[in-house]
């Protein structure tokens, strides 16, 4: 059951929502199923392999970058020349297979009027394997992935602008799903209804109680199943 969590009164209701933005990791697919943790450890075999270092430098260089640049392949790029085609292609190679199909999340999407896309930092190969494993592919117009944002990653809000501009979104009209928190600060600055897809990484945490989120789940699938309510409601839900 989605619970309201602070927000802006000037952004929307969700009854006006037509657009329906989601991240990829962890948010349309459940983080109990750790699909990432494989992607973690094919950058630590990238980095040890093409800079010729042993696995605890290569974490700290991880993180170091991770922290000063975004992502670890935009602290690669710059500080190393690493190709992020290469990168990018031997990241996710990853088996998907671990990712359930989900009947449930796919009749919550068909129920959701209007269009739906993804916004992601991972590729759009990638992405596609994901949502045609969960089965919900053909719900969605579009990704927007780490290419098509320049290597710029969220929360960078240039990368947002681009996003919007890229795919006509209306951000009055639309919400953004994630379960990075601090992610959907430039969503909400634009005007979107916010989403976080609450989960274990403490990460995905920094940032929550900034007063830029509106709803709050543990799981995506059960909010979803509960839009169509809350679309009903006089405003945001209470």
């Amino acid at each position: 059951m989605p619970r309201p969590a602070p927000h802006t009164p000037a952004r929307p209701r969700l009854a006006h929502v037509g657009e329906w933005v989601f991240d990829l990791d962890n948010t349309l697919y459940h983080h109990r199923y750790n699909l990432f943790a494989e992607v973690n450890e094919r950058i630590n075999r990238f980095i040890t392999t093409q800079l010729g270092l042993d696995g605890d430098t290569a974490r700290r260089l991880r993180r170091e970058y991770y922290e000063s640049h975004g992502t670890t392949l935009r602290g690669l790029m710059s500080c190393h020349g690493v190709d992020p085609d290469h990168f990018l292609r031997y990241v996710h190679d990853v088996d998907v297979g671990r990712v359930p199909r989900n009947d449930a999340l796919e009749r919550a999407l068909t129920r959701l009027p209007g269009r739906k896309l993804v916004f992601t930092s991972g590729s759009c190969e990638y992405a596609e394997r994901v949502m045609e494993q969960l089965g919900v592919r053909h719900h969605f117009e579009a990704v927007f992935d780490i290419v098509a944002a320049d290597y710029v990653p969220k929360p960078e809000p240039a990368t947002y602008d681009r996003f919007v501009a890229r795919h006509a979104v209306v951000p009055h009209a639309a919400v953004m799903f994630e379960d990075i928190a601090r992610n959907l600060l430039p969503a909400a600055a634009l005007g979107m209804t916010t989403v976080w897809v609450r989960g274990a990484d403490p990460r995905g945490h920094e940032g929550a109680d900034g007063g830029h989120i509106d709803f709050v789940t543990d799981d995506l699938q059960r909010w979803l199943e509960e839009a169509p309510r809350l679309r009903q409601l006089n405003g945001r839900a209470t």
